[in-house]
């Protein structure tokens, strides 16, 4: 009977000393498994700040070509431009120089003749460009004169205005005139263009008095000087 009860008591004890152990077990291996989990963590962590220092390095190094090139194209812009105003400012020589190349020889030469072709002669109206058929036929009267006496000869070609509005237009209308000539003797009667040169006096040698209508229409001609 005392074995009996011993037995049993011995079975109670281990029944209730069981379930203790088991809880044990469970939390240590949730909390290996926690663990692992948060080992994991830290890696994964430490991967994604080593890839964020990396990709910060290649910002870093993209905004740093970023500048160069940006820098370089400003360069590049600054370049153009001084070549460009070195190229206009050559461009304004040459013909300064082409121009006091032409009056030197212009001025060398000996006047043969000139003709006149005014408004007063039917020929230019007020601010008009546009050479009319009477300045055409004396033109090619001019050209038909120098056939008729063939030699070396050089013309200059000069535009007039009168004094009626800005001297600036009067210039540019001068030269205009004075271009329809030369256009017109090189179209029509192949002048050769080396042979002609252009210049506008606009509103600044008048022929007469820009008082009256009379002297403002002989003021708006073009003077072809034949030079030899």
């Amino acid at each position: 009977m005392r074995k009996s009860l011993f037995a049993a008591s011995l079975l109670a004890a281990a029944v209730a000393v069981a379930p203790a152990c088991a809880t044990k077990g469970f939390v240590r291996t949730e909390v290996g498994g926690v663990n692992e989990k948060v080992e994991t963590l830290s890696g994964t962590v430490e991967q994604t700040q080593d890839r964020i220092g990396q990709n910060e390095a290649r910002i870093g190094t993209v905004d740093q070509k970023a500048e160069a090139a940006g820098k370089a194209a400003t360069d590049a812009r600054t370049a153009a431009t001084d070549a460009r105003t070195a190229a206009d400012a050559a461009a304004a020589n040459a013909r300064t120089v082409g121009t006091r190349v032409d009056e030197v020889v212009a001025a060398s030469r000996r006047l043969v003749f000139e003709v006149t072709l005014s408004e007063d002669q039917g020929n230019f109206r007020f601010g008009g460009t546009d050479l009319p058929d009477e300045a055409k036929a004396r033109l090619d009267q001019l050209v038909d004169q120098l056939k008729a006496d063939p030699q070396n000869v050089y013309l200059e070609i000069e535009g007039h205005t009168d004094n009626v509005g800005p001297a600036e237009v009067n210039e540019r209308i001068g030269l205009e005139r004075a271009e329809s000539v030369k256009r017109y003797l090189y179209e029509q009667h192949q002048v050769p263009l080396h042979k002609m040169n252009v210049i506008s006096y606009g509103e600044d040698k008048p022929a007469s008095p820009n008082n009256t209508r009379a002297g403002r229409a002989q003021n708006r001609r073009v003077v072809v000087r034949v030079l030899s």
